[in-house]
C-alpha cells in the first residue's frame, strides 16, 4: 500500500507532536517523496484486518484564507516552468473538452483574481452537494453535465476551467474542520480545494465552501485526485470503517 497522510512539508513546522503513521499489526514503513514533493509511505499488509491511524496537534495562525483580490494573471509565456504541468489536462480535468464552454463562460471576465473568483461562484452555483453523489471516477466534464458531486468534485471543475483559461491550478487534499462555522453533523471526510498562480504566488480557492475558512491544513498537492490519494491497494482488499477528525484545541 502507498498512504498520503502525513502533513505537507510546508505545515511541518508548525507541528506540536509527530504525525507519525501507526499501524496494527505492526508492520514496517518506509516514505519517500513523489514528483510533487508529497511525502509518502509504503507498507506491505499482511493477510486479514489492518488498522492505519495517524494523529497530532498542529498550530494554526487562527486566520482565514487570504483574499487578495488585485493579484495579477500572468501570460502564459512569464510563467515559471514549474507551474506549466498545472496548465495541462489530466485523469478527471479534461481540457480539451471543456475548454469551448469556459471561454464561452469566462471570456469575458477580467483577468487575474477576478477571473478565478467568477470561476468559483459559477462551480459553487452549478452544482448540487450531496454524498450520494460521490462517484470514483466522476470527471469534471461529467460534473459539468450532472450538476451534482462532493468537495473534489467541486474542485476539479474549477481546476479544468483555470486551466482552460491559462492559470496554472493544483489539486489540493487535507483537513477542514468546523472552526469559525456552523458545526455540521455529517460525518467528518478529507477536504478538497484548489491553489491558482496568481501575481507570483499560489492562492487557495475553494469552490465548495466558498468562504475562506479558517484551519485549513494541507496534506498534498497534485493534478488532480488521482495524484494525492489517501491510500493506493495493490490487490483484494475492503475497506472496513473509515474516521477523519478535526477538533480545534485552543490554549
Amino acid at each position: 500500500m502507498i498512504l498520503v497522510l502525513n502533513i505537507h512539508f510546508s505545515r511541518v513546522s508548525d507541528l506540536i507532536s509527530p504525525d507519525h503513521i501507526v499501524t496494527s499489526p505492526t508492520v514496517p514503513i518506509t516514505a519517500y517523496r513523489d514528483g510533487f514533493g508529497n511525502w509518502c509511505s509504503r507498507i506491505v499488509a499482511p493477510p486479514g484486518e489492518t488498522r492505519i491511524s495517524s494523529d497530532t496537534l498542529i498550530n494554526d495562525s487562527g486566520q482565514p484564507d487570504a483574499v487578495v483580490a488585485s493579484a495579477p494573471q500572468h501570460a502564459v509565456e512569464d510563467l515559471p516552468a514549474e507551474t506549466l504541468v498545472y496548465l495541462l489536462g489530466s485523469r478527471y480535468c479534461e481540457t480539451d473538452r471543456l475548454s469551448e464552454v469556459a471561454w464561452d463562460l469566462f471570456g469575458h471576465t477580467p483577468l487575474g483574481w477576478p477571473r478565478v473568483q467568477a470561476i468559483c461562484d459559477f462551480v459553487h452555483g452549478h452544482i448540487q452537494f450531496g454524498y450520494e453523489h460521490a462517484r470514483a471516477t466522476k470527471t469534471a466534464l461529467e460534473v459539468f453535465n450532472e450538476r451534482t458531486g462532493v468537495c473534489r468534485d467541486f474542485t476539479h471543475l474549477a481546476v479544468a476551467f483555470c486551466r482552460c483559461m491559462n492559470i496554472p491550478a493544483r489539486y489540493c487534499t487535507g483537513y477542514l474542520g468546523d472552526i469559525g462555522v456552523p458545526h455540521s453533523p455529517d460525518p467528518m471526510d478529507f477536504s478538497a480545494w484548489f491553489e491558482a498562480y496568481l501575481g507570483g504566488h499560489w492562492h487557495t480557492f475553494d469552490p465548495r465552501n466558498h468562504v475562506p475558512r479558517i484551519g485549513r491544513v494541507l496534506i498534498a498537492q497534485g493534478r488532480d485526485a488521482a495524484d494525492v490519494p489517501i491510500s493506493n491497494a495493490f490487490g483484494p482488499n475492503v475497506l472496513k470503517r473509515f474516521r477523519v477528525w478535526t477538533d480545534e484545541v485552543k490554549d
